[in-house]
């Protein structure tokens, strides 16, 4: 074991006693939110935009009381939402600023935004197609406030001819022609206004470039990545320019995530960066090379049985996150160390077996604590975050889920 590794699991080791410590009161299932990890994981953020404002991604927070407190922080301005129906809550709970990241076919939300003009000023949405307009102006029901419109620039890396893509299917807007021509028609149509353009390269700030035990696959993505940045960059200044000549009055161009700030920052058409999963750093950013966070949310789970030598199984577990399918999207034992699913049986809905020499030393209603492979998703298993301090406990606050708001 090397000096880095058994420091490391020494800091683990002190940090499960604290966690112990702080939520001996407190039944499992439970989650909490190392505030000291927190906010060193949003100075880190900071430093890494340097100087630019880094707006925050709200589904990967899904707690009031932590957004508010990390736009508190120099820093940090704006959210970035991810549905209509919370854009409008956010803006109604005193959020000035909000960027809806994704286009919306909630009628009745732009209704609402139409007919009040404080939501109008503060909510931003977003598109990519003239038929989103077009269900927009629709949906107004009389409502006459102008709508605050962003256009999505396509990110992903085209290769071959276009034959071969690499990246998310986002927006259809990937030249910077297609894009001007979309920001003429919202020019030209009454009721909308052209404020901001984004552009999310989730090929580069989503995926891990350090997978352990693929040293390949690792190298191949790193190239990939540094590829791609090269390609974003020239297009996305293009685009910019070509966007300029029309919307002068532009306000935003907003790019990137927690794995790209530092390099989308740096760019100039850039004028703010996103990010959100790197306040709590769920397992999935583990195997980047660009930066290093301190885990900051966890949860725990009960021990209720001890079915055998080395063998404990806790209540609950089943706790998948989004994207395709695979063990990376598995929540994972983090406390005590040394743990690890049954291959046969995985994280259950309502038990989970652990194996590991840790095991014999667990009894039962002792905690067992995990992390979720993505941020926020693990907001939606949780009606609470109790925020700790040192090994106290010193506030809890409710979850959108806690406070009634399952928005998809």
């Amino acid at each position: 074991m090397t000096a880095r590794q058994a420091s490391s699991r020494t800091a683990r080791a002190t940090d499960r006693t604290r966690y112990d410590r702080a939520t001996a009161h407190l039944d499992a299932p439970v989650a909490i939110v190392d505030l000291a990890a927190f906010d060193a994981n949003a100075d880190d953020l900071r430093r890494r935009a340097g100087g630019k404002p880094i707006r925050v991604a709200s589904k990967s927070v899904r707690c009031r009381a932590l957004l508010e407190r990390v736009l508190a922080r120099e820093g940090f301005a704006g959210v970035m939402s991810f549905t209509l129906a919370e854009s409008l809550w956010l803006a109604r709970s005193g959020v000035e600023d909000v960027l809806l990241a994704y286009p919306s076919a909630d009628r009745q939300g732009f209704a609402e935004l139409t007919a009040d003009p404080e939501l109008a000023a503060a909510v931003t949405v977003m598109i990519d197609d003239p038929a989103q307009l077009r269900l927009i102006d629709d949906a107004r029901q009389g409502g006459t406030e102008v709508v605050r419109v962003c256009l999505e620039l396509d990110t992903s890396l085209k290769l071959l001819g276009g034959r071969v893509r690499i990246g998310a299917r986002r927006s259809p807007l990937h030249s910077p022609a297609q894009i001007v021509e979309l920001a003429r028609l919202v020019a030209r149509t009454p009721g909308f206004r052209l404020v901001g353009l984004m552009a999310y390269e989730g090929h580069v700030a989503g995926v891990g470039d350090a997978v352990a035990g693929r040293p390949l696959r690792s190298r191949a993505v790193r190239l990939m990545q540094a590829a791609a940045r090269r390609e974003l960059a020239q297009r996305r200044a293009e685009v910019v320019r070509a966007v300029r000549a029309v919307a002068p009055q532009l306000e935003f161009v907003n790019g990137g995530g927690t794995g790209s700030v530092q390099h989308t920052a740096a760019e100039d058409a850039v004028t703010e960066v996103a990010a959100g999963s790197g306040l709590y750093v769920p397992r999935l950013f583990d195997n980047y090379t660009s930066f290093r966070g301190r885990p900051a949310a966890l949860f725990a789970l009960p021990v209720v049985r001890r079915p055998g030598v080395g063998v404990v199984t806790v209540l609950g577990g089943g706790y998948p996150a989004s994207g395709a399918a695979g063990r990376d999207r598995l929540p994972v034992p983090y406390l005590p160390e040394g743990l690890a699913y049954d291959p046969q049986e995985g994280p259950g809905e309502v038990q989970t077996p652990l194996l590991g020499a840790p095991a014999d030393d667990l009894l039962i209603g002792d905690k067992v604590w995990f992390r979720h492979a993505k941020a926020g998703e693990l907001c939606e298993r949780f009606d609470a975050l109790h925020l700790v301090e040192g090994d106290t406990v010193t506030a809890t606050v409710p979850t959108y889920r806690g406070e009634g708001r399952t928005f998809l």
